[in-house]
Order: structure tokens, then sequence, then C-alpha cells
């Protein structure tokens, strides 16, 4: 797999002459694209809830305890 400055040179060799970034010129060249994800997938929080549900799950499993008490 080439890398993303190996794309952009072989579409473009001369591309640091017109872009500022080399994120610009893949963007512009259509190496890389945007996707829309859902927003709550880039909050935190949310996406490390199973990680900290497993520890308070095993925290449980070892001192006891009920699931209300955080």
């Amino acid at each position: 797999m080439k890398s993303l400055r190996a794309q952009v040179e072989e579409l473009l060799p001369n591309w640091e002459s017109w872009y500022p970034s080399l994120f610009h010129a893949a963007e512009d060249l259509g190496v890389i694209r945007a996707r829309v994800c859902d927003p709550n997938s880039l909050n935190l929080h949310n996406r490390h809830r199973s990680i900290v549900d497993q520890a308070k799950a095993a925290h449980r499993e070892q001192w006891g305890g009920d699931e209300k008490g955080s």
C-alpha cells in the first residue's frame, strides 16, 4: 500500500507549489474523502462506554456490590 505522499506525488509531482499541505492536496485530488459519521461516535465517553462497563462488571465480580452504585 502506497503512502499518502506517494499517491499524491504520483498524481501531481509538484503538489507543494500548489498546496499548503499534503492533506489539502490529497483532498483536492480525491485521494482522501470526508466521511459522514454519527456525531455520538466522536464522543470519547460513548466510544469507551463498553470498556468502562467491563471494568465496572469486573469490579463488582471481585468486590461485590450492586449495579446502581457507580
